[in-house]
């Protein structure tokens, strides 16, 4: 597989129709050399500005924020700009965060989004941090933030199919709310385990159902009204899918119901959220009828 072509192409999804004036808007904010004071990696990403290029550039940085609604993941404060993500990532991130050490290691965030969970890694002071995604707005998120935070995360609008051909493995591999929407789970996760170094650690949330079968549920259509949901296995299913992708060690991190403090509709969407994917009359329930969402958090271990 030739990564360099796909990132070749690739590229030029920065002139389709919805994302050229994004990236115009972008390029704009970077020529005005923003001034950052100082910033902090907290559960808000908190970017404190100049306060004269603020005064002079404050409706630019928010115009250009608001091109690229939605904002799923964060949430951010630019100056006095608060953008009220859709997801309280924090509450994922700080679950997690007990459970591992990135310190001088080589680490994936698979599915990255906007880069919230990378930004939040920069404090741990990993070697090298790069993130996977094929989505063209969500690079462009990263690139609004990280034009004032100015790290070296390397963001590649790459898959999860294309991380086992990638130029280098990696110690640490992050792969969150990804794996349901793939339709051969077991291939994705032997994907990542030839990824990683020998002894090095996949972290991964999923959909789950209780149960203690060896089974999963495959949503007829949609799964809280998403389209591309394919299977939500029980515990000890997503374990044999571990196992038969080689890996040897699989820890469960935790489990939790997705909540109404976590995911909810803001002015920084233009959408539905999960108030509106679940059954009015019963919250444990989605609207199709199916248990509500709850995640599984885990470690695989390669040894």
């Amino acid at each position: 597989m030739n990564l360099n072509e796909i990132r070749k192409e690739r590229q030029k999804w920065f002139n389709w129709k919805n994302i050229k004036p994004i990236y115009d808007a972008l390029e704009k904010l970077k020529a005005t050399n923003p001034k950052v004071t100082n910033y902090k990696l907290n559960d808000t990403i908190e970017i404190e500005l100049d306060k004269s290029y603020e005064s002079e550039y404050a409706d630019l940085i928010e115009d250009s924020a608001k091109l690229m609604l939605p904002w799923r993941k964060g949430p951010f404060k630019i100056g006095s700009l608060f953008i009220d993500t859709e997801w309280q990532s924090f509450i994922k991130y700080n679950l997690l965060e007990p459970h591992f050490n990135l310190k001088d290691k080589i680490v994936a965030d698979v599915g990255c989004n906007n880069g919230y969970y990378m930004f939040r890694m920069l404090s741990q002071k990993p070697k090298k941090l790069v993130g996977f995604d094929p989505s063209a707005l969500f690079y462009m998120q990263f690139s609004f933030i990280n034009s004032f935070i100015n790290s070296d995360i390397k963001y590649e609008l790459l898959g999860i199919e294309h991380i086992e051909h990638y130029e280098h493995k990696f110690d640490t591999i992050f792969c969150l709310g990804v794996l349901y929407h793939r339709s051969d789970p077991i291939a994705s996760l032997k994907s990542l385990y030839k990824s990683l170094n020998k002894d090095g650690e996949l972290i991964l949330d999923t959909f789950m159902i209780d149960g203690n079968e060896d089974i999963c549920l495959t949503p007829k259509e949609r799964y809280s009204k998403i389209p591309n949901i394919y299977f939500i296995p029980t515990i000890n299913a997503l374990k044999n899918w571990c196992f038969r992708a080689g890996f040897k060690e699989v820890e469960i991190l935790t489990v939790k119901k997705t909540e109404l403090n976590e995911q909810r509709k803001t002015d920084w969407i233009n959408s539905q959220s999960l108030n509106d994917f679940l059954d009015p009359k019963n919250p444990d329930l989605t609207i199709e009828g199916y248990p509500a969402p709850k995640r599984v958090y885990i470690k695989a271990i390669k040894n």
